[in-house]
């Protein structure tokens, strides 16, 4: 009952901010309908209380990554890693609140650089048997309508890749469903060279869109400017799109002027103390050897500060806004994940799913 409340309640929001602007040297904008999703990219499904509250307020729809597939080198084969596990409680959950799940799978582009044809076509097949098997085993009572595939492929690995697709679409697990396929912003925009997957649907992923490892880039999670030049031809793109929308951060360390990874859960605060760091703009410079959160950190590392800002994802959906030209839409954001969702409002998550309306 909280559920099918809070359902219409969303609709009725929906329905009333849904107001046509007009002034008199142009048309109204495209309205879209949008159906509000989220990622699940953990390999325990456990929702804690935030998590399940913030997917009754906002959205039925939840991408969950099954599993990975890697390529493992000594036994020269591609093989699922990080399998989904579901808890009891987030069973129930998804079924008493009637929660659409949308098996989504990873796929590492080294995979598709080793896979030879034949290998292409096992592949395809195990991919298949194991979602069905995972269903049949965590979820017996899930409905499933879409499956995502998930792959950085590029120019090289397109056509091995495409086989992979078009292999999944005659499984007879696949047939009556829905299947979509991730696409990077420079597959977007390269389109000609990495190719147009096989897939009813894409799922435009519109972050990470950066250089990460490069000292002077800003933020590599989120630019509106460099998204307006990844997407000036967005209506040009041949499949209806669905968006995906950043809310993680993490941290950049670089090491003598050289990228040395990521730190995550970090809390900023802990940079902040008196004589440990200097901080210009979103970086900051230790001052002296310490280990915060179990990283150990050197004198004159620089750690760059990267968000998902709610004033720049509301700004990259205006951009993106004019530019989709399917009436129908699912908006995700990545990722439902309780210390990510801690950074934003309950009013800023409403906000967000509304803006491509």
């Amino acid at each position: 009952m909280v559920h099918t409340i809070l359902k219409y309640g969303r609709i009725a929001a929906l329905a009333g901010l849904s107001i046509l602007s007009f002034n008199s040297c142009h048309l109204p904008q495209q309205q879209h309908s949008i159906t509000p999703a989220f990622y699940f990219w953990r390999s325990e499904a456990v929702l804690n209380a935030k998590e399940a509250a913030t997917m009754l307020q906002n959205a039925g729809k939840l991408y969950v990554k099954f599993f990975d597939v890697a390529w493992n080198a000594p036994q020269q084969m591609a093989i699922p890693v990080a399998k989904i596990r579901f808890s009891d409680s987030t069973r129930n959950f998804i079924a008493s609140h009637q929660i659409q799940i949308v098996p989504t799978v990873f796929i590492t582009n080294e995979t598709m650089m080793m896979l030879d044809s034949a290998g292409v076509i096992n592949t395809a097949s195990q991919i298949s048997s194991l979602i069905d098997n995972t269903l049949k085993q965590q979820l017996p009572a899930a409905s499933i309508s879409e499956i995502q595939i998930d792959c950085d492929w590029t120019a090289t690995t397109r056509d091995r890749y495409f086989l992979l697709l078009r292999e999944l679409k005659q499984k007879s697990f696949f047939q009556g469903k829905i299947m979509s396929a991730t696409i990077r912003l420079y597959q977007c925009k390269y389109k000609h060279k990495t190719g147009i997957p096989p897939v009813d649907r894409g799922l435009l992923m519109c972050y990470n869109m950066g250089n990460l490892k490069h000292p002077q880039t800003k933020n590599s999670i989120l630019d509106p400017d460099e998204l307006a030049q990844y997407t000036a031809n967005l209506d040009e793109y041949p499949l209806e799109l669905d968006i995906a929308l950043p809310l993680f951060n993490w941290k950049v360390l670089f090491r003598n002027n050289e990228y040395a990874g990521l730190i995550q859960n970090l809390p900023t605060e802990n940079l902040d103390k008196k004589l440990l760091a200097n901080r210009e703009g979103n970086t900051y410079r230790l001052l002296k050897d310490t280990v915060l959160l179990g990283y150990d950190l050197h004198k004159d590392d620089l750690i760059r500060q990267e968000d998902s800002n709610f004033e720049d994802i509301l700004r990259s959906a205006k951009i993106l806004k004019p530019k989709i030209r399917n009436e129908k839409l699912t908006l995700s954001l990545f990722h439902l994940d309780s210390l990510t969702l801690d950074n934003y409002t309950t009013h800023e998550i409403q906000t967000i799913f509304l803006s491509l309306h």
